[in-house]
């Protein structure tokens, strides 16, 4: 039994690139080192004494950051190769961080926020770039799904950290998040230098498709909304349900921090043994709607379950099975619609995705939530999951006809 499983992990985590890997532990680096932006909110209002709604525009301008830098650093990948553009936001977002630790003006922290966050997503479409360049049809799932277990890994790590430097002095958290940006570029260098990045983009064979925009793909930019819709639902698990936690079942902030965690342990452990086994069985856009209708049955237990930290247990599962079943399929099809010409437009759009639904999440959630009450909220979760899954069913059947021609 124990040599089965071993030898079941040991067959998802082989055949993938060397590249492939060094990506995935510069990921790791630079992730484990997030902890300004989770405790941002707090340390505006505790520390600088500015008000929620002064805390709210700041936190605002890292998405808007988001946005921009997502879809800058699509087009300079395209222009300038994935290498530069990666090493750049690595080294820009460092020092930024330092900066932004030394500033207690709120519109300077508003405009450091907003560069800062540029830069640093300017990196992501970059990196989904790299990724699909060092891997081959037959990885590239679970390579991107390497790169997700790093930064899952890396998020645990940070958060983990980040609460205990923020309890001794909240600025080593700036010094902390911009070294780790640092040491990732230097990793970055070491490992993959640049030369031999340059020379391996160059030696790939060019696609004969033209580089048609990603703007003008009308099938990717519906995909690219359902993902907005799919993404303001599961940003709820890190947003309202943790204070539903809190405010209605009385959860302790370590039982909650616990829940949290929770979803990156299951990724960790169960996400490229299972990508391993379904990569290639159906087509990417029915694991999408498979795995978006169970985040939204996830949800939905909220209101159908009694309170209990077994309810509780039982929705973190539902919704981290609905992300490992949906999310690296999702970066299969986006790049199944791009060429060697376009990867980075497609990987911005994608990114520009996520931001769009960072920003959204947290209004459309506590609106719903003063309008009437938290179970109105888990039972509009579980209605736009049903909408997207439903729409992703009608994107393959769209995309099956084209196909056929």
């Amino acid at each position: 039994m124990l040599a089965s499983i071993i030898h079941l992990y040991k067959n998802a985590y082989s055949g993938l690139s060397r590249h492939s890997w060094y990506l995935s532990l510069v990921l790791l680096v630079n992730r484990s080192g997030t902890m300004v932006i989770p405790f941002m909110t707090i340390y505006c209002t505790q520390k600088l004494h500015f008000s929620i709604a002064q805390a709210g525009v700041i936190m605002s301008m890292f998405g808007v950051g988001s946005l921009v830098g997502a879809f800058m650093g699509g087009r300079i990948t395209d222009k300038y190769g994935f290498y530069d553009v990666q090493l750049g936001a690595l080294l820009s977002g460092g020092v930024l961080f330092l900066i932004l630790g030394f500033q207690e003006n709120f519109w300077w922290i508003c405009a450091v926020s907003f560069a800062l966050s540029a830069c640093n997503d300017a990196f992501r479409p970059a990196n989904s770039t790299a990724v699909a360049h060092y891997s081959n049809a037959d990885n590239r799932t679970r390579s991107y799904s390497l790169n997700r277990l790093a930064v899952n890994l890396g998020w645990a790590c940070g958060g983990a950290a980040g609460g205990f430097l923020a309890s001794i002095n909240y600025h080593l958290l700036f010094w902390v998040d911009g070294f780790t940006n640092l040491f990732s570029a230097l990793l970055l260098l070491r490992l993959m230098p640049r030369a031999e990045a340059v020379k391996s983009l160059a030696q790939k064979v060019k696609s004969k498709v033209p580089a048609a925009s990603a703007f003008k793909d009308g099938i990717y930019l519906w995909f690219s909304l359902l993902n907005v819709l799919f993404a303001v639902c599961f940003f709820q698990l890190f947003t309202m349900q943790p204070v539903f936690y809190k405010t209605q079942w009385h959860f302790s902030e370590t039982f909650i921090g616990w829940l949290m965690s929770l979803n990156g342990l299951l990724i960790i452990v169960i996400e490229m043994v299972l990508v391993h086994k379904m990569d290639g069985r159906r087509h990417p856009l029915m694991f999408i709607a498979a795995g978006v209708l169970v985040t939204g049955i996830g949800f939905t237990l909220t209101n159908l379950l009694p309170a209990g930290i077994a309810t509780a247990y039982l929705i973190v599962f539902f919704v981290t099975m609905g992300e490992i079943l949906s999310m690296p399929f999702m970066n299969t099809f986006w790049l199944s619609r791009s060429n060697s010409e376009n990867t980075g437009q497609y990987a911005g759009i994608y990114s520009m995705a996520w931001s769009a639904a960072q920003i959204l999440a947290p209004t459309l959630g506590s609106q719903l939530i003063a309008y009437n009450g938290y179970a109105l909220l888990w039972w509009v979760l579980g209605g736009i999951c049903l909408f997207s899954a439903t729409g992703y069913f009608v994107l393959y059947s769209l995309n099956f006809k084209i196909e056929l021609g």
